[in-house]
Parts: C-alpha cells; sequence; structure tokens
C-alpha cells in the first residue's frame, strides 16, 4: 500500500507517449480512470527490482510478456490482469508461445470488444471481460465548405492498410470528395506510395503524424471516417468518430464488426480499394445510406461513453483486489 493509503496499481504498456499509439493512448485513460481510488503508476515493463504492486496490469500478451512472468514469479499471490491487443487475438496466441502463456498466467484478460473472445482458447474464456474503449463524446466541427472529407487515421504500417485507402483515392467519382489520410510513416514503402498518390491525384493528402487532438478535430470535420485494417483488437478511432457523430467505413473483420455489430452496413472486404471506393461515392452521393449509417453508429454510442468503460474497468479491479476474488484462476 502507498503513503497515501492507497492500494497501488502498476500498468505496464509496450507503448508510450512518444510511441502515440493504441497502446499508451488506452493506458494514459485507464491511469485516469483509477487514480482516485489507487495509486497508479504507467511504466514499460514490471522487474522484480521495483516495489510489488498490489495489482499488475499489462498491455500486449507478447511483448509485456516478460513482466507478466517475472511478477508471476516473484508476486505469485498478486493479481495480474492481461488487455489483449488486436495483434494479440488474432495472431499471436496462435502462433507464440511467449503469448500463449501470457494468458495463462493472468488472472483475467481483456479484450476491447465480444468477437475477440471467439479467438481464445476455451480454457480462458471463463476469465475474459468486454471492455469497450471510451472517448469524450464532442460535436462535429464545420466542414471546409464545397468538401467532404474521408478521413483515415492510423501510422503507416502494414496491418492498417493504408495502400488500400491510397489506391481507392484514385477511384472515387463524388464530387467534393477529399480523402486525408493522418499518421507517421512505419514502412518506408508505403511512404512512398503515399508521396506518389499525393502528387498523382489532387483529392488525396497524406498528413503525417499528427497530434492526437488535430486527429480528433479531424474526425470531428469528416464525412466519415475510413478503417482499412487487417487486423483490429478494437479500434479506439472508431470510438472518436462515432462519438463524434461520424460514419465509418469499416473493412470487414472480426474487431471491427465487435465494435460496429454484425449488421453494419458500412462494410467492405479487406484490401479491396474498388469497393472501398464505391462505398465512398455511395456515402456522398446516397443520402438514405449516409443517414443508415449514421443512425446504426449512434445507437452504438453509448457503449463507447467514458462512464461505461470507467464502470466496467472499476468493478473488475475491485473484484480482483478482494481479499478472496469473485473472478481470477486463483482464490
Amino acid at each position: 500500500m502507498a503513503a497515501s493509503g492507497k492500494r497501488t496499481i502498476c500498468i505496464v504498456s509496450p507503448g508510450t507517449a512518444r510511441d502515440n499509439n493504441g497502446n499508451w493512448h488506452t493506458a494514459d485513460r485507464w491511469a485516469g480512470f483509477l487514480r482516485d481510488d489507487y495509486d497508479v503508476v504507467v511504466q514499460e515493463r514490471w522487474s522484480e527490482r521495483w516495489p510489488a504492486p498490489d495489482l499488475l496490469i499489462v498491455l500486449h500478451a507478447r511483448r509485456s510478456a516478460r513482466s507478466l512472468a517475472d511478477f508471476r514469479l516473484h508476486c505469485d499471490d498478486r493479481p495480474a490482469m492481461l488487455v489483449l491487443t488486436g495483434t494479440d487475438v488474432y495472431h499471436d496466441i496462435h502462433h507464440d508461445a511467449e503469448a500463449q502463456c501470457a494468458i495463462r498466467l493472468a488472472d483475467a484478460l481483456v479484450v476491447l470488444q465480444p468477437a475477440a473472445i471467439d479467438e481464445l482458447p476455451d480454457t480462458v474464456r471463463a476469465d475474459t471481460h468486454v471492455i469497450y474503449q471510451s472517448a469524450d463524446a464532442l460535436p462535429a466541427l464545420p466542414r471546409i465548405p464545397g468538401r467532404k472529407d474521408i478521413t483515415m487515421v492510423g501510422h503507416l504500417r502494414a496491418v492498417k492498410d493504408p495502400a488500400t485507402f491510397m489506391r481507392a483515392a484514385a477511384l472515387v467519382t463524388a464530387p467534393g470528395v477529399f480523402l486525408q489520410q493522418i499518421g507517421a510513416a512505419l514502412d518506408p514503402d508505403l511512404e512512398r506510395l503515399a508521396e506518389r498518390t499525393g502528387d498523382t491525384v489532387a483529392h488525396y493528402a497524406w498528413l503525417g503524424g499528427t497530434p492526437r487532438e488535430f486527429a480528433r478535430d479531424a474526425i470531428r470535420r469528416s464525412h466519415a471516417l475510413a478503417i482499412c485494417s487487417t487486423m483490429e483488437g478494437g479500434a479506439n478511432v472508431i470510438v472518436e468518430a462515432i462519438t463524434s457523430g461520424v460514419p465509418v467505413l469499416a473493412s470487414d473483420i472480426s474487431g471491427n464488426r465487435g465494435m460496429l455489430g454484425n449488421d453494419y452496413a458500412g462494410f467492405f472486404p479487406v484490401g479491396d480499394a474498388p469497393a472501398l471506393a464505391r462505398l465512398i461515392d455511395r456515402s456522398v452521393q446516397d443520402e438514405a445510406f449516409i443517414a443508415t449509417l449514421r443512425a446504426q453508429c449512434a445507437a452504438r454510442a453509448p457503449l463507447f461513453a467514458p462512464g461505461a468503460e470507467r464502470a466496467a474497468l472499476l468493478r473488475l479491479v475491485d473484484n480482483l483486489l478482494q481479499p478472496t476474488p469473485s473472478i481470477g484462476k486463483r482464490t
């Protein structure tokens, strides 16, 4: 217990503020939710050289596997929670021994949308909890007159499939459409493709890496958000769009279905640039279609309220820290 009298929680995130990625955003947001009731520290890893927290929360099974293993070795009487990312759920736990070990060591697993549970071994599903990510509801911002922005937010790397968005830019035909891509270049080939697309397609721009507030404002000015990922655990950018009344055009993958619902009308096949271009054109030219997307997104918005995420997190943490936990592998 800390000098403050509060119980202590260590959140291990392989992503830092410098990385400005989903892991960091989750760790930072959760630390804020927990600090009223607990003494919280966020670190890149945990070591037995440091004071043992009352609870360890680790993000990313593979990248944080060593921290979780060390904690279990030295603090086996204390609970640990593992938050599974998209690469964990849809790749690593099926192929990587460290990730497979990590999900067995945690007292509780957290996934960011319900479809992810179907990917987990039967032996851990009872210890798995869904906590949707959240974002403050912010109103849409005035749009640039005569322009309908389609925005994609995500660093340029293969799993986000930014190339599909770039190829779609050359295929859209609806007047006034402008495709803007936000995210740092983490792949030289994709960086060159973004630059080449910007040179050849007048209604496309790659804006590079930007502060988070800039990206959120860009979404709020948009006609729609595009997400082209081949793999997602539960994309926070979807949350930011929906909580600002901006509909989503999404690749048809399990993680996006878990966020948007199986009956959502705005899916396109993974990697299919012509299908995305047609969806963009339809969203601009078919008022009934875009109204349907807006209504479907509005119906999901309560899932992504900060109060709902905070309540779910506190409920799980409180249960794990009970003298006799009502959840978890050990009693």
